[in-house]
């Protein structure tokens, strides 16, 4: 077994839509990011790159290349799904965070396990959770939204090369 932790935070700006974990969430601004910035994904990315010990986001996906520029993160997280089966690895649990203000993420969190799913993340191995920051820090004034994640990762086979 294996455990990665993973983070990641974008700036709230206007003129860009607000996707979190796959969900386009009606809000009058969106996450600053070079690909889409979804913050949820991305935590979850780098928890199973840690989880892997193969560095980190930013290591895979640098924000300096252009094929990466607008990506759907849930392409991203399909990406790093398959190298973590190719070598041998299998999900046993995400655990996560989204720590904002505003909008209310309640009614959209089964909605986004739904589509995590297509990169190969099953909605019944993930959690969830939406917290605020009680009005402190940027992300408390609303200026951006953080997101934290953990994942458990289990090695089941050797990957045939």
């Amino acid at each position: 077994m294996r455990i990665g932790i993973g983070y990641d935070s974008h700036r709230l700006v206007e003129g860009r839509r607000l996707i979190i974990g796959g969900v386009d969430i009606p809000f009058e601004k969106g996450l600053l990011g070079h690909s889409d910035g979804d913050v949820l994904c991305h935590a979850i990315i780098d928890a199973i790159i840690g989880a892997m010990g193969e560095g980190d986001i930013g290591r895979h996906f640098p924000d300096t290349d252009e094929k990466w520029k607008g990506a759907s993160s849930i392409m991203l997280l399909k990406y790093i799904v398959d190298i973590a089966k190719s070598k041998g690895f299998e999900i046993q649990w995400i655990d996560s965070i989204v720590i904002m203000e505003r909008p209310k993420l309640a009614p959209f969190i089964d909605t986004m396990k739904e589509a995590i799913s297509p990169a190969g993340i099953s909605p019944s191995i993930i959690n969830i959770k939406a917290k605020t920051n009680e009005g402190m820090g940027f992300i408390g004034k609303g200026e951006g939204i953080a997101a934290q994640a953990v994942c458990l990762l289990e090695k089941v086979a050797v990957a045939d090369i």
